[in-house]
């Protein structure tokens, strides 16, 4: 009985907040008693709604009230603390803040090991134990503990709601099927549970057999990612060494050239100094032979004179110098000439080449769960955009006409109003009014001179260098040049010559959300120019730059 009585004087000097013996305690006005520190922080989690309660009783106190410690309360169990009051036993349970406690506990309250559907109430292992034992408790509904039963309770007539009613989709009382449920299909709430249970394991297996078709198809995807990355990876591999090839043979034929014009460096001069040298010996000689003379002049004995002249004026066969012919800074020019045709049709080989490779790249495609690129025209068409031209950023030499859908270069300047996003000085640019962001399509058509047709970012620069403002020659702009009798695309000052049928119309397809950008020339047929494959990361305007006075661009109306 002792040890009963101590546990009675835990359980009434404990916090319930805490669980454990009061520390500081102070007294609210309903006249629970808690530790300071843990009414306090539960006072300031309320502060937000402006009424303030109690953890116990849910009283409500307006304002705040004002926590003064409980000095004989704090005397009390200090004294309790030095008679060695013992802990509850373990059995002892009590239900905390986060806990169901049980709704027939009187004090403190133990935790719900049970909630019933049917009485609607939560019951701690002591008071469960009649719906064990009585007949007519054994029928009800238990559940693990819930917060919710009052979820169950028809907040109208105050009654636990078995029935379900179809017509109106809701839960129900027995009264209201009688009431303003009456001649709605009303099933009991289990039979319905029991319908929605079928739809739910068939929703269920459907979700499932999703799940593992996603699963197979995220495992087929990374295959993907693998193959995409071991054939570019090969790729690489194999240009680089086909290049390294291409690279060491140039070399090797420099290696050639160099090693033969030196070699007919060395027998050239060796056949010129060879000549030299006798020339040299023959002037020698004839300085000899003159010095041999002049003296003979010179003697006073006719006969002595006469006698010698015959032998000393006798000259040894001439090194004739008229067959030296001579060929001033001219040697090897022929062979300069021949390696610079031979570089220049390695370029044009290399260029055009080129051209074929990129396209072979920019062509490589793993189409997933977006649609593919159009073939033909008709699918093209079905994504045209009819797109008008913004005269706020036309250059002032730009004459507008057509809704805004033709743009002609003049000579005179134009009156247009001052605007910052125009063009000026030598950019014959102007954008389009519309933002392109989607899958769209449209056609531009010129005629008397050269065009160039473009998309660019919003931002890209009205003044300044050609690097900063001109389509194609900055990171925020794609071009493709017409000219005469070629194509060429620019990006960020990169050329690419393009090879295809001339044609006075150009198809454009964007796909802002995969970065694909293709240009076509458009007659009786598509032809591909070129194709883009990137990463936009703004939206997009279409561009048109005009070369010489006269010509038009018209972006066209498609059917």
């Amino acid at each position: 009985m002792a040890q009963k009585g101590v546990q009675l004087d835990r359980e009434t000097f404990s916090c319930s907040i805490c669980l454990d013996l009061l520390i500081n305690p102070v007294t609210i006005p309903c006249g629970h008693s808690y530790c300071m520190n843990c009414i306090k922080i539960h006072f300031d989690e309320e502060d937000r709604k402006g009424i303030h309660s109690c953890p116990q009783c849910r009283k409500t106190f307006i304002p705040k009230p004002v926590l003064e410690k409980n000095t004989m309360l704090a005397d009390l169990v200090e004294q309790l603390k030095k008679t060695g009051l013992q802990a509850a036993p373990a059995d002892h349970c009590y239900a905390g803040r986060e806990d169901v406690a049980c709704d027939f506990c009187t004090g403190r309250k133990l935790k719900a090991i049970k909630s019933c559907l049917s009485c609607p109430a939560s019951y701690c292992e002591k008071h469960l134990q009649p719906h064990y034992d009585a007949a007519p408790l054994k029928k009800h509904k238990l559940v693990a503990p819930s917060k919710k039963l009052q979820e169950n309770i028809c907040s109208h007539h105050d009654e636990v709601m078995k029935i379900f009613c179809r017509t109106d989709q809701q839960s129900i009382c027995f009264v209201c099927s009688m009431d303003a449920h009456k001649g709605h299909e009303t099933v009991p709430a289990a039979a319905e549970r029991t319908e929605k249970q079928k739809e739910l394991k068939v929703r269920r297996l459907n979700i499932q057999q999703r799940i593992q078709e996603r699963e197979k198809d995220v495992k087929l995807l990374q295959q993907e990612v693998e193959a995409i990355n071991g054939s570019a990876d090969k790729a690489v591999e194999d240009s680089e060494k086909m290049f390294t090839e291409l690279i060491r043979l140039i070399q090797k034929r420099s290696s050639d050239v160099k090693q033969q014009v030196r070699s007919q460096q060395e027998t050239e001069v060796s056949r010129v100094k060879e000549l030299q040298e006798k020339l040299e010996q023959e002037i020698a000689e004839l300085k000899r032979k003159d010095g041999e003379l002049e003296q003979l002049s010179h003697t006073e004995d006719h006969n002595h004179f006469l006698h010698n002249y015959p032998s000393l004026s006798a000259l040894s066969e001439s090194t004739h110098s008229s067959s030296i012919n001579i060929r001033p800074l001219s040697y090897f020019e022929d062979v300069t000439a021949a390696v610079s045709e031979t570089r220049d049709k390695l370029q044009d080989i290399l260029r055009e080449e080129w051209t074929n490779i990129s396209l072979t790249v920019t062509e490589v495609d793993v189409l997933l769960s977006d649609p593919p690129e159009p073939k033909t025209r008709a699918g093209f068409l079905k994504y045209s955009r009819e797109i008008t031209l913004d005269p706020n950023t036309a250059n002032t030499h730009l004459l507008l006409s057509e809704g805004n859908r033709k743009v002609t270069r003049m000579k005179q300047q134009q009156f247009y109003s001052s605007h910052t996003d125009r063009f000026s000085d030598w950019c014959f640019q102007v954008l389009s009014r519309e933002s392109l962001t989607k899958r769209c399509y449209w056609e531009v058509e010129w005629r008397g001179g050269e065009v160039c047709v473009a998309v660019a970012y919003k931002n890209v620069s009205r003044v300044g260098s050609l690097n900063e403002c001109v389509f194609g020659f900055n990171d925020k702009s794609w071009a493709l040049y017409c000219y005469s009798n070629s194509y060429q695309f620019l990006y960020n000052s990169a050329q690419t010559v393009l090879s295809g049928p001339r044609s006075s119309r150009v198809g454009v397809y964007l796909d802002h959300r995969a970065g694909i950008l293709s240009f076509y020339s458009v007659s009786e047929t598509m032809t591909l120019l070129h194709r883009v494959q990137t990463t936009f990361t703004q939206p997009l305007y279409a561009g048109l730059y005009l070369y010489g006075d006269g010509v038009t661009s018209e972006l066209v109306k498609v059917k």
